[in-house]
């Protein structure tokens, strides 16, 4: 595909700097329009070398507002970066609604690299194109409009190219050994650009193949591509969406799973041996796990006062502060708005061997935002999907995964309701809004029901925890989680 393609186009001076004018005017009336849009925008350069990566990124931040434009470089990994999902430093570069990144370098690079020097299996690079797939296709439903170009240059033209910047001193510097390695390796890598294409290629994050050895021809092509593709988007903003089969999803209606739960299970009277054990295995634990490089990531769902800030308390008491950290999660900020739903939750995954503990978490894209409508029905739909896609990331890293539901009965919850109110030092804790959902108990369960059934999966199963007797909740997540995490250091 790509070796049979034309490579001889070029771009006179007088033509380019004849059309330049009008070109860099449109683009910023373009970005201007952007800017009071819901969208943001991805553009990825790859190719056979980095320096014209870097020629038609340098191009457009000339031709475009530095105020609504952010640049990424992505090389090897950071001993940070190498601590976290793969998926991790990507996730922190995305840029907010109404501004653009381009990515010279990005989470198809180093695939591609690998396979040109066979440092990959045929296995893993599906594996990883697919999740690519997964990846584009969640950001363009939420409005992301990502745009990829290969820069392509033949063998020949690509040595001519990298033997005249070495003989530049200026520019010498633009080349290394891994550009004539994969000089050596251009067969394999543009097989690799190949298959990369074929399996990532579609409507909402398709790929643009350009012509490289003429860098007048290629900064113009590339830039008229951008213009034309942004003009066409922001024309047509309300595009169907792809429900990638989530239109016949039904909605669960039997609630047996939380039914089952015994609600009257009780710790015995001053029985503070157990907890005590369970946090000093869980300190224990926690330590083998430091030494062993594998983080813990503690969720915490259920319903308001059931009880998990008492839970979060009794964990934290057994770990190091120096390697635990408790997220609580409020509504979302205006910068955190800007962004996908689980741009705020990447952020905070934790170095390798320490803990992050989430007072509440991405779930609740299927809770709160499905039933009082702050999500969209479809997007709180294909949210199952892409959940259960976030955490296996998470897991394949090495994360050990730990979800708490607590689970309470309407009379408990308004007797700890009533409680709050009556006491000076809890009545910060009960709010007008509690006392709504109250109201939606039906709805609540109905959702909690259906994320259990959804989310629940083999290596990150849903721990659902009675919790009208508050000792006995607090002494059963110490035990559970003791449980994960040794399975998952056996693991």
């Amino acid at each position: 595909m790509l070796e049979k393609a034309e490579l001889g186009r070029t771009l006179e001076k007088a033509d380019y700097k004849a059309q330049l004018p009008q070109l860099r005017a449109e683009l910023l009336t373009v970005q201007r329009q952007l800017q009071e849009s819901r969208h943001a925008v991805i553009i990825i350069l790859e190719g056979v070398d980095n320096a014209s990566e870097a020629e038609v990124a340098n191009k457009l931040n000339e031709w475009l507002d530095t105020r609504g434009l952010e640049f990424f470089a992505f090389g090897p990994k950071t001993d940070e970066e190498l601590q976290r999902p793969r998926f991790w430093r990507y996730w922190r570069s995305l840029p907010a609604r109404g501004r653009i990144a381009i990515l010279s370098g990005s989470w198809y690079t180093g695939t591609l690299m690998e396979q040109a020097l066979d440092r990959k299996t045929p296995e893993t690079v599906h594996q990883h194109l697919q999740r690519i797939a997964f990846f584009e296709s969640m950001l363009a439903r939420d409005n992301v409009i990502i745009l990829k170009f290969w820069l392509h240059k033949s063998r020949s033209q690509q040595k001519k190219f990298l033997d005249d910047l070495d003989k530049k001193q200026h520019k010498r510097w633009g080349v290394t050994e891994t550009d004539y390695q994969l000089l050596k390796a251009h067969d394999k890598l543009i097989s690799a650009a190949e298959l990369t294409i074929r399996t990532t290629d579609s409507a909402e994050a398709p790929w643009m193949i350009v012509e490289a050895a003429d860098a007048r021809y290629c900064n113009m092509t590339v830039a008229g591509s951008i213009l034309k593709a942004l003009k066409n988007r922001l024309a047509n903003p309300n595009r169907p969406h792809d429900l990638a089969g989530q239109t016949g999803m039904t909605i669960l209606s039997d609630r047996s799973i939380l039914s089952t739960l015994d609600m009257h299970a009780r710790l015995p009277d001053d029985d503070e041996k157990s907890l005590k054990h369970y946090q000093n295995k869980l300190m224990a634990l926690s330590w083998e796990a430091f030494h062993k490089k594998r983080s813990l990531v503690v969720v915490f769902e259920g319903w308001d006062a059931a009880g998990k800030g008492g839970a979060i308390r009794r964990i934290i008491r057994a770990v190091d502060a120096r390697m635990c950290r408790v997220i609580q999660i409020a509504a979302p900020t205006d910068e955190e708005k800007a962004h996908h739903y689980l741009w705020r939750f990447w952020r905070h995954i934790p170095l390798a061997g320490h803990a992050t503990i989430y007072d509440r978490s991405w779930y609740g894209r299927v809770l709160v935002e499905r039933v009082e409508g702050f999500a969209k029905d479809h997007e709180w739909r294909q949210a199952y999907l892409e959940i259960n896609e976030f955490e296996q990331q998470l897991i394949d890293h090495g994360v050990i995964l730990a979800k708490f539901w607590l689970h309470i009965t309407p009379e408990e919850q308004l007797k700890r309701f009533q409680e709050r109110e009556a006491t000076p030092y809890k009545q910060h804790k009960i709010t007008d809004e509690d006392w709504r959902n109250r109201e939606k108990w039906g709805d609540y369960e109905q959702a909690v029901q259906d994320m259990v059934v959804r989310t629940s999966t083999q290596e990150a199963p849903w721990e659902l925890v009675p919790a009208n007797d508050k000792p006995y909740a607090r002494v059963e997540v110490l035990k559970r989680l003791c449980e994960r995490l040794e399975n998952g250091l056996k693991g």
